[in-house]
């Protein structure tokens, strides 16, 4: 909105990101609310990726673990203001 105040070009509309990014940040702000409402990684990838996908064993270093951590790192990230960068032109596309 301030871009359209102050007379610039807005930023990039949501569904011109990719369909990939977009499935990652919806991924990113589920697995944030999992986490605030106290959940443990292992229930976000099972409510994330499934059930059957989270092995009994050898979880402290399966990738779907890693996965979910970042997913709830990038959640973070966009909730302390990381969002806004959405917002802004990709300096590649200018």
């Amino acid at each position: 909105m301030w871009r359209a105040i102050t007379g610039r070009a807005p930023g990039p509309p949501f569904y011109q990101l990719s369909a990939q990014r977009r499935e990652r940040l919806a991924l990113a702000l589920c697995a944030l609310d999992g986490r605030l409402d106290g959940a443990s990684y292992r229930v976000i990838a099972e409510l994330l990726f499934g059930r059957k996908r989270i092995p009994e064993r050898a979880w402290k270093t399966h990738e779907l673990r890693s996965r979910s951590i970042r997913l709830v790192q990038a959640g973070l990230a966009l909730m302390r203001g990381g969002y806004r960068a959405l917002l802004h032109r990709s300096p590649r596309r200018e």
